[in-house]
């Protein structure tokens, strides 16, 4: 699996501590991007948290996911999570080590009272001590919050350091950008009070059972109801385990929604939200506890050609870290139309410059604080699919196509648009986790990706 080092630099380790006007929670953040371009150390916020406590429990279950391991769970997660600024509220970001949750905390506009939250990524330091402090957080005396230095240290940051070296595999970098992928074709699928989301949660199993097929739930009057089946209106819950990161706010929940797309018959990803005030925390699954977002190939279609490349470029420069993203103005502002912009904001989840927010059904604009780019170089999928176009191995016959690829030919046929494989992958999956990488080179010949080694 290939990976390399990320180095987090922060100018002093996270810290809690108390003055006289209460406590105060230091997020230090390291570096990142703005509006003004790449900084060390950006600031985002500085001011006061509406609803201390609740905030306090929401960070630690982030920072829970991101040390995390919900499968093989060997060696624990380490990276820090990350915070963006969208002007109107501020958004906390991880992916568990495994690649199969990733968790966003938003504290929107009513948790924050103070000036106006920055805009910008980065990842904030969020130490062992401080996890302890926050933990023993109790009642909700005044916590001001900062993130990022604090102003009159802006100038005195060259002295020491507090660095960070982890690992950061494709994989994991894959994931994050599947999982904006997934979320993007969620719709909500049911909706609980903060009662009934207390007593629901609190009666799940703790484990799957090994040799078991998926769970899934279906809304039943205020409650949701469990069965081996996906029914109408069903939503998959892949190990019931892996939300043990809600229990953190469970007791400040106000309400439970759950999102998940149309049942088909197989294990999908689902979303899972509890509202809380001032704040909402989100945890997404893949559909299956030992399989992470990273194979998933939603992302693959809109890797495949030039077009969505040039889109991508285009709609980048008009992203102005907006809170949420209209394709419809962004497609005026472009000249595109809405489904190549729809496509191009693919394109850019898969270098992490867009996350999805399922509360909102829309795009939010972010520029995650490392080479995310390297997801879509190293995808295996993709580069096996560009190496069969550049050796010649698609034959082209109308609907039909043939694809030669080491000593056996695939039959690729096109049908209403979609393309199906006499592969193995594709009768494992059917579609289900994107196309194979015969369908794909085929795709990308088709639009224009390369040139086929015959057409007839």
């Amino acid at each position: 699996m290939t990976r390399s080092v990320q180095a987090l630099a922060y100018a002093r380790p996270s810290a809690l501590g108390s003055s006289g006007a209460g406590r105060r929670l230091g997020l230090e953040t390291s570096g990142g991007l703005t509006p003004a371009g790449a900084e060390a150390h950006p600031r985002f916020f500085s001011g006061f948290l509406t609803f201390p406590q609740v905030a306090a429990r929401g960070l630690l279950a982030v920072a829970d996911v991101a040390a995390a391991r919900y499968h093989q769970r060997i060696r624990p997660g380490s990276l820090d999570p990350v915070v963006t600024g969208n002007g109107d509220r501020l958004r906390f970001e991880s992916f568990s080590g495994c690649g199969g949750v990733y968790a966003r905390l938003d504290v929107l506009s009513e948790g924050l009272d103070g000036a106006e939250t920055g805009h910008g990524t980065t990842n904030v330091d969020v130490n062992n001590p401080l996890r302890e402090a926050l933990s023993r957080m109790t009642g909700d005396d005044p916590l001001h919050l900062r993130v990022g230095p604090e102003e009159l240290a802006v100038t005195t940051l060259e002295g020491a350091v507090v660095e960070k070296k982890v690992p950061l595999p494709d994989r994991w970098l894959r994931g994050f950008a599947e999982a904006q992928v997934a979320s993007a074709g969620f719709d909500l699928r049911a909706e609980l009070t903060g009662a009934e989301a207390v007593r629901f949660l609190r009666s799940l199993p703790r484990s799957q059972g090994r040799g078991r097929g998926p769970l899934w739930v279906v809304q039943s009057g205020r409650t949701l109801r469990p069965t081996t089946r996906p029914v109408a209106g069903a939503v998959c819950l892949p190990g019931p385990d892996r939300l043990v990161a809600l229990e953190r706010v469970l007791r400040h929940a106000t309400a439970l929604r759950v999102y998940g797309p149309v049942p088909d018959g197989a294990a999908t990803a689902s979303a899972w939200e509890l509202t809380l005030p001032g704040m909402r925390l989100t945890l997404t699954l893949s559909p299956d506890a030992a399989r992470g977002f990273s194979g998933e190939g939603g992302v693959l279609e809109a890797l495949a050609t030039p077009e969505a490349e040039r889109d991508a470029e285009l709609v980048s420069v008009l992203l102005a870290w907006e809170p949420r993203i209209d394709p419809a103005e962004l497609a005026a502002e472009s000249g595109l139309t809405v489904d190549r912009v729809r496509a191009a904001l693919t394109r850019l989840g898969t270098a992490g410059r867009v996350g999805y927010d399922v509360a909102d059904a829309a795009y939010f604009h972010r520029e995650l604080p490392y080479d995310a780019d390297r997801a879509e170089r190293h995808n295996p999928r993709l580069v096996t699919a560009r190496a069969l176009v550049a050796e010649d191995a698609v034959v082209l016959d109308g609907a039909l196509a043939t694809v030669t690829s080491g000593e056996r030919r695939y039959q690729v046929r096109e049908s209403g648009g979609a393309l199906s494989c006499t592969c193995q992958w594709w009768a494992d999956y059917r579609g289900r986790r994107g196309p194979c990488k015969h369908a794909l080179a085929v795709r990308m010949v088709r639009r224009g990706g390369g040139v086929a080694g015959g057409v007839r």
